[in-house]
């Protein structure tokens, strides 16, 4: 049967598809814990490794791993043409800052909660949010926080300004991000354990209420965006 799927899916010469409609990606092949979504219209590598009920996959736009289930792969068309990355300037970049802004506030009005892997709205994650307003405007970031600050230029926090990101979690590791919003405020979709479970705004100060002193505490630094994330390929 899986041979049988394969030949109706496979795409030989170029291994690649587009969603037609909104897709969950797992971190497993038991597809039970979302790693991350797919918005209709992104493309994908189907990988060799198959399971019984999923396959593995890369996103195509940002090179992040997960598994799809099979029952949704007739959500998938071949792609007539390979994904290819768009380059921006720093000051093509800059001047769409304003709209990158925009989009998480106008999501923060829409009724939301936090979802751990959701990049397609309403519910996001921290990163989700971020890659989702960024690419609202055409600007692919890496899928984590983790990665978004170790993609991102460094500046200090003396040099924040509006559409930068903040960086929060331990010594080793970013594991919240945030989008400046000028004034001292950052707008992000925080969890349900210190945050308000949704989009919102916190102030980057110990002078704010227990949400926005938790993370000011575990504050690790920010970065500036200053291109557009080029796919590595697998």
């Amino acid at each position: 049967m899986l041979s049988n799927l394969e030949s109706q899916i496979q795409n030989p010469k170029l291994g690649e598809y587009q969603c037609l409609g909104d897709l969950n990606l797992y971190d497993s092949p038991e597809c039970t814990s979302l790693a991350t979504q797919a918005a209709v219209g992104r493309h994908l590598r189907i990988t060799s490794n198959h399971q019984s009920s999923a396959v593995q996959v890369y996103l195509s736009e940002d090179d992040y791993p997960g598994w799809l289930s099979l029952s949704d792969l007739g959500i998938l068309q071949p792609a007539t043409v390979l994904y290819q990355a768009k380059s921006f300037s720093e000051s093509e970049i800059k001047k769409l800052l304003p709209e990158v802004i925009a989009f998480t506030q106008k999501a923060m009005e829409q009724s939301n909660y936090y979802l751990w892997g959701g990049t397609v709205g309403p519910n996001y994650d921290c990163s989700g949010l971020m890659q989702a307003a960024f690419v609202s405007v055409g600007i692919w970031l890496p899928r984590d926080a983790y990665q978004q600050e170790a993609f991102t230029q460094a500046i200090t926090l003396e040099e924040l300004a509006p559409g930068d990101l903040v960086f929060f979690g331990t010594p080793q590791k970013a594991t919240h991000v945030a989008l400046y919003l000028g004034d001292g405020h950052y707008i992000h979709s925080s969890g349900t354990d210190q945050g308000r479970n949704g989009i919102g705004i916190d102030i980057l100060s110990e002078q704010g209420d227990v949400v926005s002193r938790s993370y000011y505490q575990q504050l690790r630094g920010a970065g500036r965006v200053v291109k557009s994330y080029e796919p590595q390929g697998h």
